[in-house]
């Protein structure tokens, strides 16, 4: 997105992604201080997306060396460097935690949780991350912070938590499901959010790049609409898939070393309404996501497209409506 609106790009990455000739990729690591300087010469604006976004880790501590010390490594690197604005990726499950908001309410930008509060290691580390991005605008670093909500559609070659989630729907694996809440936003929003916090966002403070809240049964529903595959039925207690996910990472931690298909740091985070109010984003940056709906439907074309899913689950041509329908929505 930065290259199309003409902006000079620079990537540091661990993989040698090809993203075009206009582009110049590095590869290395934030945890490397000489590769992050190097890559910061000549840089006017940094965004900082690099961390691990799984739930689960057979190391624990590798949250915490990629997400909250790979974030201090480049913190420092554009503070030496004098860069004119640094956009720090948060997330926003640190927003809403074990006990850091009252009620069942869309949390905002002014919920102030604990550390005692994250679920897991995932959430401590980005939460510890956060931290050391808000201390360093106070040191004169100009910090943006942006919380994206889940994050869908095109393009997530690494395959994050939520298209996992998606696929896991649409491969027929998940015979059940936990009606959680939560909110959705476009990839291709969240990333033009990234610039327009860059250029709107003020020093020091947080936004919330969020869509539309929704349960996931409502996400089923636009799922089995969208394919024409029968999605589950079966809505299962919090009880049990706190039971099922604490036998599966004893499983995966004892035994296979695989990750666990639900793991233990979702489950918690689902019991509370993961819902999100973007007003402040969409009044002071300018935010206007597209509905959940596209998104998801241009998820499942790429999906397709890069072979994650079978024949079967392969979406159906698109149902001609009828004239009274085109009628109302035209007016």
């Amino acid at each position: 997105m930065l290259s199309d609106r003409g902006e000079k790009v620079r990537v540091l990455d661990l993989d040698p992604v090809d993203l075009g000739a206009e582009v110049e990729v590095l590869r290395g690591s934030i945890l490397d201080p000489d590769r992050v300087a190097e890559a910061m010469k000549g840089v006017d604006r940094v965004y900082h997306l690099a961390a691990n976004p799984n739930l689960w880790s057979a190391r624990r501590s590798a949250f915490r060396e990629t997400n909250t010390e790979g974030t201090q490594v480049v913190l420092d690197a554009a503070l030496r460097a004098e860069v004119e604005r640094f956009v720090y990726t948060s997330t926003e499950s640190i927003l809403r935690g074990l006990a850091s908001h009252e009620g069942d309410g869309p949390s905002d930008e002014r919920v102030r949780a604990t550390l005692a509060d994250m679920p897991g290691p995932y959430c401590r580390s980005k939460f510890l991350a956060e931290r050391l991005a808000g201390n360093a605008a106070k040191a004169g670093l100009p910090v943006v912070i942006v919380n994206p909500t889940l994050p869908v559609g095109p393009g997530d070659r690494l395959l994050t938590p939520p298209s996992r989630m998606l696929l896991g729907y649409l491969r027929g694996r998940f015979p059940a499901y936990l009606d959680s809440a939560f909110n959705m936003i476009d990839v291709r929003d969240v990333a033009l959010g990234h610039i327009l916090a860059a250029e709107h966002g003020r020093v020091g403070e947080r936004y919330i790049l969020g869509g539309e809240n929704l349960h996931l049964s409502e996400v089923l529903s636009l799922l089995a609409d969208l394919t024409g595959r029968p999605m589950p039925r079966w809505r299962i207690p919090y009880w049990l898939a706190y039971a099922a996910a604490l036998a599966e990472e004893a499983l995966s931690r004892g035994v296979t070393g695989r990750p666990p298909i639900a793991p233990l740091t979702g489950v918690r985070l689902a019991r509370a309404p993961m819902t999100f109010d973007n007003t402040k984003a969409m009044r002071e940056l300018g935010l206007k996501p597209r509905p959940v709906r596209a998104s998801l439907r241009d998820a499942i074309a790429w999906f397709e497209a890069m072979g994650h899913l079978p024949v079967a689950t392969r979406t159906p041509a698109p149902r001609r409506r009828p004239a009274w329908t085109q009628i109302r929505a035209g007016e």
